[in-house]
């Protein structure tokens, strides 16, 4: 699983592997950086080169990128969705299943908040993870987090419709899933 937070001057990418128990293991973790005194296209093209670096290096099941939202710098929003563009279409073009998540979506899955900041969200990855230290910067801590979460809640996300399959874990959790809804439903 490559998780993409996606940015024109720092994009996070992290790639775990998921194991049994809804645990999660570290493969890599690392920033994408370009020079804000590059014209536009020459700093896509040099993360869309590290993006198809990492694609090919980890061959990831799953991309799960940062679903663009509103926010009130419009050249910030035209960075990032532009950034996530390049992760979706370099997965496009591997074949691999692409799966959006909100920045709410991932924190919840985490932290158990919709609204957790930044150093909570860096906390419970690095517990979930086992890890020693914070993932730092905050980008590679998203990035990694983007990625548990499409772990946990594969159901609904992935794009593409019916181009693309959930794999046969994914299928085995949304299926485990909604078994628990339905328990907690009957024993109410």
């Amino acid at each position: 699983m490559l998780g993409v937070d996606p940015g024109l001057t720092r994009c996070g990418v992290g790639v775990v592997d998921s194991l049994p128990g809804r645990k999660a293991e570290l493969v890599a973790v690392g920033v994408l950086r370009s020079d804000p005194e590059l014209s536009v296209d020459l700093r896509l093209l040099r993360i869309a080169e590290r993006l198809d670096a990492w694609l090919d290096e980890h061959v990831p099941d799953v991309v799960a990128v940062e679903r663009v939202f509103a926010q009130h710098n419009v050249g910030t929003v035209m960075g990032t969705a532009q950034v996530a563009g390049l992760a979706m279409l370099g997965a496009a073009r591997r074949g691999v299943p692409v799966a959006m998540h909100t920045p709410s979506e991932v924190k919840a899955a985490v932290t158990g908040s919709g609204r957790a900041g930044k150093e909570q969200v860096q906390r419970m990855v690095a517990g979930i993870l086992g890890l020693g230290e914070l993932p730092k910067p905050a980008d590679a801590a998203d990035a990694l987090a983007l990625a548990i979460c499409h772990l946990w809640r594969p159901a609904g996300a992935l794009q593409g419709g019916e181009r693309h399959e959930l794999t046969p874990a994914q299928r085995a959790w949304a299926a485990a899933e909604r078994t628990a809804r339905t328990r907690t439903r009957a024993a109410r």
